[in-house]
């Protein structure tokens, strides 16, 4: 429907990455942001293609890398 918007293209890469980081799955992800969890794994999938990135490990260690959290960090 043109104009509409889902709840999960509200969600922002770097949110996503964060969860990645602090350890939460995608059913942790998804209740945090209130989302689908297939909608998780969708965003945690393009987050790693656009980073050139392996795996959640990879994620990990790009977003302590990047100062985009640290560990122990709640956000």
């Amino acid at each position: 429907m043109p104009g509409s918007t889902d709840a999960g293209e509200l969600v922002a890469p770097p949110a996503i990455l964060v969860g990645i980081a602090r350890g939460l799955s995608n059913t942790e992800i998804a209740t945090e942001f209130v989302i689908e969890p297939s909608t998780v794994k969708t965003h945690v999938r393009r987050v790693l293609t656009k980073l050139h990135l392996r795996d959640r490990v990879q994620a990990v260690i790009f977003a302590y890398d990047s100062g985009l959290t640290k560990p122990g960090s709640k956000s």
